[in-house]
């Protein structure tokens, strides 16, 4: 379990496995609820609203079948660009 003490103007410095668990960056916001068993401090990731597509649920199923084919040595891979446009023609005229 991570502590931390708080400091002036009631200032906390989160601890840097939490901080990296998180992915939290400097400026990230966090919001704080009480909650039965204490405090609860949940990181508000604002998304560029130019990437917001990536976060879509579709999209990271999308995202997370394409993990489990590659790590299962499914599909194909293709070294640069001009043989996965190579691939994308031949499949095309097919």
């Amino acid at each position: 379990m991570a502590t931390a003490r708080l400091r002036a103007k009631r200032q906390v410095t989160v601890p840097r496995d939490v901080a990296e668990a998180a992915r939290l960056e400097e400026g990230d916001p966090i919001e704080f609820e009480m909650v039965e068993d204490g405090i609860l401090m949940r990181p508000q990731k604002v998304i560029d609203a130019s990437q917001a597509w990536f976060w879509t649920p579709e999209w990271q199923a999308g995202e997370r079948e394409a993990d489990r084919e590659a790590a299962a040595g499914e599909g194909t891979f293709y070294e640069d660009t001009e043989s996965l446009i190579a691939g994308l023609e031949a499949a095309r005229e097919r």
